[in-house]
């Protein structure tokens, strides 16, 4: 394990921020001060809002929409502000990456990157605002003529969390507003920052007051709030099943808003003899270690033919030795701190829970001790059993469990025996039985020897408790539409009643 170099560079006080609502900055009477998980320094202060903050927020959407200046702007206006936005972004990447980088504890690479996605999810949007339409009926009779309209469904509720705070942020936003909706953005408590630099931004874009509002606190407070709110019309939450089986009660409980949701994972990535096993390996090891696994699409189930089983989980387990970790400010850096205290204590229970349970430990498994920064080395456990905690719980960090097949048959049915099903893959050179398996595997986003690869041209979503809706790509802009049908009749009307 190569730990890298230490090139501390968080600032020298922490920065407050405000909450945003109607286009204007307002102070937090109470604050929640974060604590970098690479630095262990305070670097962000971040306001702890209150119920009518809620109300006013979503009150202040709820005023613009009904406004109509920008759910009945024409498309191509709509278009205009996020090619806008986009740009700005660009200019202003370096700013938002570091900030990701203090609160979250990934590496400043990965974030920069993560930016560059975002940029390309504005852009796809503005195509696509200019892109959405309805349909017509020309087959119901001489003197009737249909129509079905899309409209924008209305005010917006976004809960985002802590693993991607920017780039699942912008994975939504940009197509919820390419709808013509408003919209009231809690992110998680310990990465706010960025979700309120996007406000000001988004401003300098044209975008109209009342449309982005940002409120920060507690889920237990601002989130639970949202799902309850009845005037909110949809809600979109990305987190942990538990949590979406709330929000589908709340909804129930209140106004039967729709939902969007994207829940947990437990991804396989199935890997036949015939594949390049040193391709594989690398796309094994990246996979579960990437953002250090908390990651919804992390591959944390490896699913590999026996044939060749102790072979590959050797060169996996060897790849995983080598991967940096470090200082997320060193460009040599691969993965960063484990975002909270918390997620490092369920991590490390559940690599205890594998030793108990009788898996065996080939790679990784401790703690990384350094003097500042909560890191754990990437885990590999083979001689899984689909009973042990470690096979059926996502554990949302860098902790592989390893099962072995015979049959493609068998890999299908190891790969399908889970909850889940939010993203999965498979390598062979053998086109048909790469066509069999993703034909067959439950899952909503499938990758063919590759992993975690695509754009925002494409919808992402899960099946099963992975979640309900799709995000992104054309299809990301309709989830927040509803349909209208309209019926017009061009001929005298013959009469029910006679006269």
């Amino acid at each position: 394990m190569t730990v890298t170099k230490e090139c501390l560079s968080a600032p020298v006080k922490p920065r407050d921020f405000g909450f945003f609502i109607d286009g204007a900055w307002h102070h937090g009477r109470e604050m929640y001060e974060r604590s970098s998980p690479s630095h262990n320094q305070s670097v962000t202060r971040i306001a702890c809002c209150t119920t009518q903050d809620l109300n006013a927020a979503v009150a202040a959407a709820r005023i613009a929409f009904d406004q109509g200046n920008w759910a009945q702007q024409p498309g191509a206006e709509r278009a205009e502000v996020l090619s806008r936005t986009a740009t700005l972004l660009r200019e202003r990447k370096d700013e938002i990456a570091y900030w990701e980088v203090l609160e979250n504890g990934k590496p400043l690479s990965q974030a920069k990157g993560e930016v560059d996605h975002a940029i390309a999810c504005f852009e796809t949007a503005a195509g696509a605002a200019r892109l959405l339409h309805g349909s017509t009926f020309n087959t119901l009779g001489p003197s009737l003529f249909g129509m079905v309209l899309r409209e924008p469904i209305g005010v917006v509720g976004l809960i985002t969390p802590w693993n991607f705070p920017f780039m699942i942020l912008c994975e939504r936003l940009p197509f919820i507003l390419a709808s013509g909706c408003t919209v009231v953005v809690k992110p998680a408590e310990v990465t706010s920052a960025t979700t309120l630099l996007m406000a000001d931004i988004l401003a300098e874009g044209g975008l109209p007051k009342g449309v982005y509002n940002v409120v920060t606190g507690s889920g237990s407070v601002i989130g639970q709030g949202m799902a309850e709110h009845p005037d909110i019309d949809m809600l979109s939450f990305t987190g942990s099943t538990k949590v979406g089986r709330s929000c589908i009660k709340a909804s129930a409980e209140s106004n039967l808003k729709k939902l969007g949701l994207e829940l947990g994972g437990k991804n396989p990535i199935i890997v036949f003899a015939d594949s390049n096993l040193d391709d594989a390996a690398d796309a094994v090891a990246f996979g579960v270690s990437f953002n250090t696994g908390q990651c919804c699409v992390s591959t944390s189930r490896l699913i590999v033919d026996q044939s060749v089983a102790d072979d590959f989980e050797q060169r996996v387990s060897e790849k995983m030795a080598k991967i940096r970790v470090g200082n997320p400010f060193d460009p040599e850096t691969q993965i960063g701190a484990i975002t909270t205290d918390a997620q490092y204590k369920v991590i490390l229970d559940y690599i205890d829970k594998g030793k108990a349970e009788g898996a065996v430990l080939l790679c990784g498994g401790h703690q990384i001790m350094r003097e500042r920064g909560r890191y754990i080395a990437p885990t590999l456990f083979t001689h899984v059993t689909p009973d042990m905690a470690i096979a059926r719980d996502e554990i949302f960090g860098p902790v592989l469990s390893s099962f072995r097949f015979k049959t493609v048959e068998e890999a299908i049915e190891l790969a399908n025996d889970t909850v889940y099903g939010l993203a999965a893959s498979v390598w062979t050179q053998d086109i048909s039985k790469a066509f069999r398996v993703t034909r067959r595997v439950k899952a909503g986003r499938f990758w063919v020897n590759t992993i975690m690869s695509g754009g925002p041209e494409t919808p992402i979503g899960g099946f099963r408790q992975s979640g309900w809706g799709r995000e992104a790509g054309l299809a990301g802009v309709e989830e927040y539409t509803q349909l209208k049908t309209v019926h017009i009749d061009t001929d005298k009307r013959s009469h029910w009643i006679a006269s």
